[in-house]
C-alpha cells in the first residue's frame, strides 16, 4: 500500500464508520477508475441517485447498499 493510498484510506475512515454499517466491501477498477463500496452482497439495488460530484448512491428501497465513485483517482 502506498503512502498516499494510506493517507486516503485513513482520511475517508471517520466518514465509513458513520454510515453505522458493520461490514462493507471495497473495489476498485483500475482501468474505469471507479471505486465501489457495497454495504450488502450482492447489493440489489433497485434505485441509484447521482450526485452532482460523480458519486453514485445505490439504494435497495430506502435502504442504501452501496456507493459508486467515479473518476475516483482524482479525487
Amino acid at each position: 500500500m502506498t503512502i498516499e493510498l494510506a493517507r486516503v484510506a485513513t482520511a475517508a475512515a471517520p466518514q465509513l464508520l458513520e454510515l453505522a454499517k458493520t461490514r462493507f466491501w471495497v473495489d476498485y477498477d483500475r482501468e474505469a477508475d471507479v471505486l465501489y463500496i457495497s454495504f450488502q452482497r450482492p447489493q440489489k439495488a433497485t434505485n441509484s441517485v447521482m450526485t452532482d460530484d460523480g458519486v453514485v448512491l445505490r439504494y435497495r428501497a430506502d435502504e442504501l447498499v452501496g456507493i459508486t465513485v467515479l473518476d475516483a483517482s482524482t479525487r
